[in-house]
């Protein structure tokens, strides 16, 4: 009899899970597996392969993968931004851009205050139009994930877009490397994980939590919770307010009270997750080398 996958910690996990719902592998031959973005119209996820700079899709309706994007810039973090659009972060072109219905590309965000961003990392689109992403140094660290390169900023801080006249503005710098971020449903929190233990075991393995003012200003920032296994990197929030991240051993599912109630257990590194399907109840989950997905029990769910 094969072992579930499901790891209940706390009661509450056991009514999101569906006991009988497998973990699918729906593709390998990723090198770095990240940013899945869901596109509720045409029934699709897209997600980075970093290394390999390329973007992949996923069609729900056959199940059939196909090469997106190539060359992608080595892109991370992918967003579907108001109307459809996909929002990258570009690690080699240091850059956050938007792809237009057209294919064409519209470049968002390069620098701030005059200097070179480090390496767009991950992007979440807030209900007003503007574009959130951190920019830690994963892509200038190495020529792996982009290009080596020095850091002209000298730091990783977290930015927001405005969504009318198009500034880049700093709106935390307190991290070391600030990685996944994502809003609560109603949009009074924010959510953004610190992934600075990669470089070095002194440094921070978890996500911290801010409010956000009216004028987009972030607030009473606080550890939420901390990594048991590895780190947090990408996550999602559901509209009930849980956590669902990317860790070491698979899935992390956190309560809003900050509690670790489960895991959903995968054979690879977990970098980022997504909901999709019909329901939003469809978990895709992007390991080191491979996109996986499990239904979960139609709980709410949502993409945010």
């Amino acid at each position: 009899m094969m072992q579930s996958p499901y790891e209940i910690i706390d009661e509450r996990f056991r009514w999101l899970i569906n006991p009988t719902a497998r973990i699918e592998k729906l593709y390998d031959g990723c090198r770095w597996a990240e940013g899945p973005a869901y596109f509720a119209a045409g029934k699709y996820l897209l997600w980075s392969d970093i290394p390999n700079s390329r973007m992949l899709r996923y069609d729900e309706n056959d199940g059939h993968v196909s090469v997106f994007r190539v060359p992608s810039h080595h892109s991370n973090g992918n967003a579907v931004d108001l109307t459809g659009r996909l929002i990258s972060c570009e690690h080699h072109t240091r850059r956050v851009t938007r792809t237009n219905y057209d294919g064409s590309i519209t470049i968002l965000a390069t620098h701030h205050e005059g200097k070179r961003l480090n390496s767009p990392n991950d992007v979440v689109v807030k209900s007003d139009g503007s574009i959130w992403f951190t920019d830690p140094t994963y892509g200038i660290d190495s020529d792996y994930e982009g290009g080596r390169a020095e850091s002209e900023i000298g730091a990783s801080h977290v930015y927001r877009i405005d969504p009318l006249s198009g500034e880049v503005t700093r709106v935390a710098d307190d991290f070391v490397k600030p990685n996944g971020l994502a809003f609560s449903p109603d949009e009074t929190k924010l959510y953004i994980s610190d992934t600075g233990r990669t470089h070095g075991d002194h440094h921070p393995a978890h996500i911290r939590v801010f409010d956000v003012s009216s004028e987009s200003r972030l607030r009473d920032g606080r550890v939420f919770a901390e990594c048991t296994s590895g780190i947090f990197d990408g996550f999602r929030i559901d509209e009930r307010g849980r956590i669902w991240s990317s860790a070491q051993d698979g899935v992390h599912c956190i309560e809003t009270d900050g509690t670790l109630i489960g895991k959903i257990r995968v054979p690879e590194t977990v970098a980022n997750v997504c909901f999709g399907g019909l329901h939003r109840n469809r978990l895709y989950i992007c390991g080191t080398t491979s996109l996986y997905s499990v239904y979960l029990f139609d709980n709410g769910t949502r993409t945010i």
